[in-house]
C-alpha cells in the first residue's frame, strides 16, 4: 500500500464524503474503479494476464512443471505464489521496502487457495502418490495505486484461466514403474478448472462506514481493513476461504459481519464480470487470428 502524505483537511474531506456515500472520485462506497484485463501476453509462460485497476498495474505469469505430490496430500497438485513489488511501483518499494508486503500478499493467497473451498488442487494430480502438476505463479507489481490484494487476486485468476498444461498419458514400464508421456502437439492441452478459484476483497473501515476498492488516499484514512477471500461457486454458493485484518484500529463483531457481507456481494459481482470478460476474450481471439484485446470489465 502506497504511503500518501495527506493533510488533515484532505483526510476530513475524504471522511465526510464517505459518510455521505460519495467518494472523492464519484463512486459510492460499494463501487469498484474501472479495470482492464489482457490475457496471454507472456510468450513463454503456460498462462499470463495483465490487469490495470486505476493506477494499479499487475502482471502475472504461470509456469507448470511436473512434481511429486506431498505425502499427506497424495491426490493433489501444488501451487506456489511469488510476489515482486517493483521498486518503480512506489517510492517505499525501493531497496527491500516491498518485501514484507509481498510476503503478506503471498501468504494470504496461499491460505485462500489451500482452503477446502478454494482452488481444486486435485485437478492438478496426474498419478496419485507419484506425479502432479506444480504451478509457479509469479506476480509483478508494476505500479501501486491502492487495493493491491484485490487487483492481484483478479489478475491471478485471469492468468490461471489462460493457463494450458500438456495432455499427459502414462505407460507401464518393466519393473512396474510408470512413465509419463506428454503430447508434442502444442494445441493438445488441458485447461485448469478455475470456477472456484477465490478472489480477495479488501474492505476498509473509514469513520463509521465500510468501503471496497480503496484508493491509496483512502487507505491512508483507514484505521483498520479486512481482506476476505471468497470462493464463488457456479450454483451461486459462496465460501469464505481466508480472513486477514490489518491496521491499528479495532473492529466490532457487528462491523466485521458487515465487512463479510459486503465482501461476499462484491466478490459475486467481480467474479461474474471477470468470467464474462475472460470468455469474451477467448471468443474474440478465436476469430481475430490470435490478436489479444484489452477491455474494461467492471465500471
Amino acid at each position: 500500500m502506497a504511503n500518501i502524505l495527506l493533510s488533515e483537511a484532505e483526510k476530513t474531506y475524504i471522511l465526510h464524503g464517505i459518510q455521505k456515500n460519495y467518494r472523492n472520485d464519484g463512486r459510492s462506497n460499494r463501487d469498484y474503479r474501472p479495470m482492464e484485463l489482457e490475457l496471454d501476453i507472456v510468450v513463454h509462460a503456460s498462462g499470463s494476464a495483465r490487469l490495470r485497476l486505476a493506477n494499479t498495474d499487475i502482471l502475472v505469469g504461470v509456469k507448470a512443471e511436473i512434481d511429486t505430490p506431498h505425502p499427506d496430500r497424495p491426490n493433489e497438485g501444488k501451487i506456489d505464489f511469488f510476489i515482486d513489488c517493483s521498486a518503480n511501483a512506489a517510492p517505499e518499494f525501493e531497496g527491500r521496502g516491498g518485501e514484507q508486503l509481498a510476503e503478506e500478499i503471498s501468504n494470504t493467497l496461499a491460505k485462500a487457495y489451500e482452503s477446502q473451498h478454494g482452488f481444486d488442487l486435485s485437478s492438478l494430480c496426474i498419478l496419485a502418490n507419484h506425479q502432479c502438476w506444480k504451478l509457479y505463479v509469479d506476480v509483478l507489481v508494476l505500479e501501486c495505486g491502492g487495493n493491491l490484494f484485490d487487483a492481484i487476486s483478479l489478475a491471478v485468476k485471469g492468468a490461471l484461466y489462460n493457463t494450458r498444461v500438456p495432455r499427459v498419458s502414462t505407460a507401464m514400464l518393466d519393473g512396474g514403474s510408470m512413465d509419463l508421456i506428454l503430447t508434442d502437439d502444442p494445441f493438445d492441452c488441458e485447461r485448469l478448472k478455475v470456477d472456484t478459484v477465490p478472489l480477495l476483497v479488501t474492505v476498509c473501515k473509514i469513520g463509521e462506514q465500510c468501503v471496497v476498492d480503496p484508493s491509496a488516499e483512502e487507505e491512508e484514512c483507514s484505521a483498520v481493513s479486512v481482506v476476505v477471500g471468497v470462493s464463488c461457486r457456479p450454483e451461486g454458493k459462496q465460501s469464505i476461504t481466508t480472513v486477514r485484518t490489518s491496521g491499528e484500529g479495532s473492529i466490532h463483531m457487528d462491523t466485521l459481519q458487515k465487512c463479510f457481507d459486503l465482501a461476499a456481494s462484491a466478490a459475486s459481482s467481480l467474479n461474474s464480470a471477470l468470467t464474462s470478460a475472460m470468455k469474451e476474450d477467448e471468443k474474440r481471439n478465436s476469430t481475430a487470428q490470435g490478436k489479444r484485446k484489452i477491455f474494461g470489465f467492471l465500471k
